[in-house]
């Protein structure tokens, strides 16, 4: 198996970020040297660095040691809507060229790059490209994330039949808990565990920061 993976939501808010930081983290804590990265990222705040997406500092400030933030997130847009929506409205061209290069950089310096998607699996980009054209380009296998709330199980279930059908490899899932009072949260994350066709590599508490989470994964799937 490919030493870089894709993670992949199963929507959008549902602790994607949280997911690949702890995946970071757990693979450094293995003791190896971690990029995270962000192609593509909406919703990035004007600084005076130019634009800066907080899930991309994130990946990045996780990372050992850290890239250059071009590299993490090579293509940035300011509004907080789908990157198609927002690359259209201010005149970015969305393209593989500086995507493929910051990919090829991070690959050639580090031991593993675990590439964060953007919302759910198939995202738009622009009007020809998608996200889920990532991990098939770079052909990286995919770790999807799930949200633990109500609707959870169709999801997580849909998210998985759509990676496979896409040509990708489900090398594994991670159980977030975003809603820490939800009924029969256990008894969902059990039923996952019993219908998705790929192994669970952990559960990541409510409120627990990735590097303390990332002891509670299970890598080996991932080797």
């Amino acid at each position: 198996m490919p030493r870089h993976l894709f993670v992949a939501g199963t929507d959008t808010g549902i602790g994607k970020t949280h997911g690949a930081q702890a995946l970071v983290h757990a693979f450094r804590q293995a003791g190896e040297r971690v990029a995270g990265m962000k192609p593509v990222a909406s919703g990035s705040a004007r600084t005076r660095e130019g634009l800066r997406n907080q899930d991309a500092l994130d990946l990045q400030a996780a990372s050992a040691p850290p890239p250059p933030y071009a590299l993490v997130n090579p293509l940035s847009l300011e509004a907080a809507v789908s990157p198609h929506l927002a690359a259209a409205q201010e005149g970015v061209a969305v393209g593989w060229e500086p995507l493929d290069a910051a990919f090829e950089a991070l690959r050639r310096d580090y031991d593993r790059v675990v590439v964060e998607g953007v919302g759910g699996w198939m995202v738009p980009l622009s009007g020809t490209l998608s996200a889920e054209q990532i991990p098939q380009r770079w052909n990286l296998p995919v770790v999807m994330v799930v949200g633990i709330r109500l609707g959870c199980i169709s999801h997580a279930r849909l998210t998985a039949r759509a990676i496979e059908a896409d040509g990708c490899r489900l090398a594994g899932w991670v159980a977030n808990l975003v809603e820490p009072d939800m009924l029969m949260r256990d008894e969902n994350v059990d039923t996952l565990r019993r219908l998705l066709p790929a192994p669970c590599l952990g559960v990541l508490p409510w409120r627990v920061g990735p590097a303390d989470a990332a002891a509670l994964l299970d890598l080996a799937p991932l080797a």
